[in-house]
């Protein structure tokens, strides 16, 4: 299945209850098509051929061996120095390939180019394999892989015999120097006696990771700049990799990348985990080409169709689509916040301001087959990614969220990502580390209660004499965990609701019978034409027994 992502430009904003929510102006928001999760689809696991061999992948040095060894540490210095000496000089495109049988193939024929597991990296000398993409189709722009081996690093050569050509007339196309796509990495991740994929990392600084159990979904970058910005969008692509051999036995893998774009050059390192929750280590060094840009960090890419909040009507027999959400912050002052996902009419981009942020991330929360009833998509099982920033603190700023109308399911059209207040300088470059983690729920600490699931719907009275209009809303929220669920039907457990615009009445709090659950029921009226700005939480006692409930609501959203 192909899935695009998309780019977009946006017009006025507005602040309510210390965030900001960017709405389209008078012309409405415009959506370009900017690359295609083809990706995705294109990262299952390759078909061995049959009867066939190939000899493993070796680097071959094109240089002459350097008389000291190299270790990882002092090749991140190599990849820090090389982005700097990038961002110090102008800007120069990746090259294309040329051939137009390879650009022009779709993607059913680019399917049938299938690298020869047999030959991947490391094959029987470690947990950890490597496997190789082709360029073509959407994936037009080679990048250089470098191997680090016994304290020597050599680039690794381009070698189509590593490729199956079931397509007709493919293999004749191909030059012998044409480069590689990207890679993934093959680690035993669910079974001891066959390598699944692990991660992913394909077309501009885009990377894809599982944990145990999990499939593919949502997507993690590099940077992301000028994200939802009338200006237009710029894609920072990851244009050299260097992939360190890990011991036999070694149970996680390190691999440095070098991002370049025209604002912007950063040197990455990733040590990457695998288990039940797969955590790479991000450390990274951003030098400034170009000053006035907004550089999101640690952002991620997902997809939201339609979920139990839902006002708009999709004609499909499924009861929710969707990779993930929610969107999960644990803030500074250490408030755990949960805003539902929504597919929007017109763009949305919402901020959260926040001092020394402790995590926050793309969270697939609803884990229930039920909830889907797709077999194929396994959108239950799809992961979450959360977070952390380590060392010192990322100080002011902001998480964004960027939500694009959507009519399909193959759109990625949720963005999330921090923003520092402060500008980037072009004088000196910006160290960061965080820890993102792929993982199917999180763990909050306080014993605080979850959201469980968000309704909406008309929040007039059936068979009124007095119509009350499409804007009056009832919404209906549903907490479970933590503390919250140990307690009688009976504790005088009290809601705290705000809102920034409107009037909320008809509150009604109760334990549902039989469950460990509570629901919090409100209607919402008087907001004419304004977004109402929503938060919520439950307190006993004036203790806190739950995580923040945030939500947007929007007039238009229920036309």
């Amino acid at each position: 299945m192909e899935k695009n992502i998309y780019s977009v430009t946006t017009a006025t904003l507005i602040a309510f209850f210390g965030l900001f929510v960017l709405m389209p102006g008078m012309a409405g928001a415009q959506t370009t098509p900017v690359g295609s999760e083809a990706a995705k689809a294109v990262t299952e696991p390759a078909k061995p051929a049959a009867a066939e061999t190939t000899e493993p992948v070796v680097a071959q040095a094109a240089e002459p061996a350097a008389t000291q060894p190299v270790n990882a540490e002092t090749l991140f210095g190599r990849v820090v120095e090389k982005a700097r000496a990038l961002a110090a000089g102008p800007y120069a495109a990746p090259e294309q390939v040329t051939d137009e049988g390879l650009n022009n193939l779709t993607y059913e024929d680019f399917q049938k180019i299938r690298f020869r597991k047999e030959a991947a990296i490391w094959r029987d000398q470690s947990l950890f394999e490597v496997q190789l993409f082709h360029p073509g189709f959407l994936f037009k722009a080679p990048v250089s892989i470098n191997l680090l081996e016994d304290g020597k690093v050599a680039p690794l050569p381009f070698d189509k015999s590593l490729f199956r050509y079931d397509g007709e007339g493919v293999e004749e196309k191909v030059p012998a120097d044409l480069g590689y796509a990207g890679f993934r990495i093959h680690f035993p991740l669910n079974n001891p006696e066959y390598k699944d994929e692990l991660a992913v990392f394909l077309g501009a600084s885009y990377f894809r990771l599982l944990a145990r159990d999990q499939f593919y979904g949502l997507s993690a970058r590099g940077l992301a700049v000028d994200t939802a910005l009338p200006s237009g969008e710029e894609f920072p692509s990851f244009r050299e990799f260097w992939l360190v051999k890990p011991a036999a036995d070694a149970t996680s893998i390190t691999l440095f990348a070098l991002l370049d774009s025209p604002s912007i050059t950063g040197a990455y390192r990733f040590v990457i985990t695998p288990g039940t929750r797969t955590a790479v280590d991000v450390d990274t060094v951003l030098y400034q080409r170009d000053g006035g840009h907004q550089i999101g960090i640690a952002p991620l890419t997902s997809m939201f169709l339609y979920g139990e909040n839902s006002t708009r009507h999709f004609d499909d027999f499924r009861p929710e689509v969707h990779d993930s959400d929610g969107l999960l912050m644990h803030t500074g002052s250490d408030e755990w916040i949960w805003r539902p996902l929504t597919n929007p009419r017109h763009l949305r981009v919402s901020s959260f301001m926040d001092i020394n942020p402790r995590g926050f991330g793309l969270i697939q929360r609803d884990r229930d087959y039920n909830n889907y009833m797709d077999f194929e998509t396994h959108y239950h099982q799809r992961p979450s990614l959360w977070i952390e920033p380590r060392g010192e603190g990322w100080g002011k700023g902001s998480v964004r969220l960027v939500e694009i109308p959507s009519a399909e399911e193959i759109n990625d059209n949720i963005v999330a990502f921090w923003v520092f207040d402060a500008p980037f300088s072009t004088n000196k470059p910006v160290s960061l580390s965080y820890r993102m983690t792929s993982l199917s729920h999180v763990d909050q600490a306080n014993h605080l209660a979850r959201v469980l699931l968000t309704r909406t719907g008309w929040g007039g009275i059936p068979g009124d004499t007095t119509a009350q209009p499409r804007s009056v809303r009832r919404f209906m929220i549903d907490f479970k965990g933590g503390d919250l669920s140990t307690l009688h039907p009976e504790q005088p457990v009290k809601p705290d609701i705000q809102t920034t615009k409107g009037k909320i009445d008809d509150v009604v709090l109760h334990k549902l019978p039989g469950t460990d659950t509570w629901r919090l029921s409100f209607r919402l009226q008087d907001t004419a034409t304004n977004p109402a700005d929503m938060r919520a939480f439950l307190t006993l006692r004036g203790q806190r027994l739950t995580e923040t409930w945030s939500y947007l609501y929007e007039p238009i959203d229920a036309k």
